[in-house]
């Protein structure tokens, strides 16, 4: 018998978690009755009542759903990760609590599996949001895939079906400051793509601020591309270039007389002054790139486990 399992990361969610609940119970129907279900809901530290609509809703199906909460808020890629961890099924889906990413699609991709395929995304082709969120969405899967990771699906992805195989890979690695989702990409599985529209978010308010986003897109930068690294080194050769360039016409320019003399105060401050800029930038780079290797070599856990109400089989 086959058992699903269902990762949830959750977050301020305390008034989604009854309808999502209710959803994913009524979604079972869509599927083979050999199924069995199992639902990993994770608290990602809120601060709301999120834990214990989480605790309703395994009290009511307490053999199917493990409620987690984490000590602290350590961002939904951890919480997936924490999730995975308390996993058993045979085949692993993330979804979103606030049900933007349709469950509904979950039996088809479960379909995928069942033919053998190890991976399977539901692929974002539109969504119903504001201009600013599609802008800043469109512009982060661009340069990911343009930079980074050249199979990631454009409109990029947040609900995702994968086998245990897949599953176990994300737990032995269990990288920090990550794009989990991405790794799943990154292991280098054939996968097939379900185009779907995001939907708007009907419960609530997001908690996905602009800081997690630039944070999320710089972690994912790091993560898998050298790019940042190869910028520095070409912007370091056109420099050089230029000021070599320069420093042969002041040359020729006093040589020649071509003009009675060079000032050089103002051009000079400019020079200076961009120059240590490019340092500076260079510098923060860098720094990144080491400060996540002290921060994994360091050994801390991605999450810590506050609870866990989990029946006994």
């Amino acid at each position: 018998m086959p058992k699903l399992s269902i990762i949830i990361p959750c977050y301020f969610n305390e008034e989604n978690i009854p309808v999502t609940a209710q959803t994913l119970i009524e979604n079972e129907k869509e599927f083979d009755a050999d199924v069995e279900f199992e639902y990993v809901l994770v608290d990602d530290g809120s601060k709301d009542r999120t834990y214990d609509a989480i605790l309703t809703f395994h009290k009511k199906y307490p053999q199917n759903v493990k409620a987690v909460k984490l000590a602290s808020n350590v961002g939904s890629h951890s919480a997936i990760l924490a999730g995975l961890h308390y996993a058993t099924g045979d085949v692993c889906v993330i979804l979103a609590a606030d049900l933007q990413d349709p469950p509904e699609l979950i039996p088809k991709m479960y379909g995928y599996w069942k033919q053998g395929l190890k991976l399977v995304l539901a692929n974002r082709t539109d969504r119903e949001e504001s201009f600013g969120q599609r802008f800043f969405a469109t512009t982060f899967h661009a340069l990911i895939k343009r930079l980074a990771l050249k199979n990631v699906p454009d409109g990029g992805f947040d609900l995702v079906l994968f086998d245990k195989a897949l599953k176990d890979e994300l737990v032995k690695m269990s990288e920090k400051n990550t794009h989990i989702l991405y790794l799943l990409v990154w292991l280098g599985y054939e996968y097939v793509n379900i185009p779907y529209t995001r939907r708007k978010r009907d419960i609530g308010v997001s908690r996905w601020t602009l800081a997690k986003k630039v944070k999320l897109l710089i972690d994912s930068f790091i993560a898998f591309s050298f790019f940042p690294i190869r910028a520095i080194s070409f912007l370091g050769l056109l420099l050089g270039l230029a000021a070599f360039g320069y420093g042969g016409f002041i040359m020729l320019a006093r040589l020649f007389g071509w003009i009675p003399y060079v000032q050089g105060w103002t051009s000079l401050m400019v020079v200076f002054v961009m120059v240590s800029a490019f340092q500076m930038m260079a510098l923060g780079v860098i720094g990144e790139y080491v400060w996540r290797a002290l921060d994994a070599s360091r050994g801390r856990p991605n999450f810590v486990v506050d609870r866990t109400d989990i029946a006994e089989k």
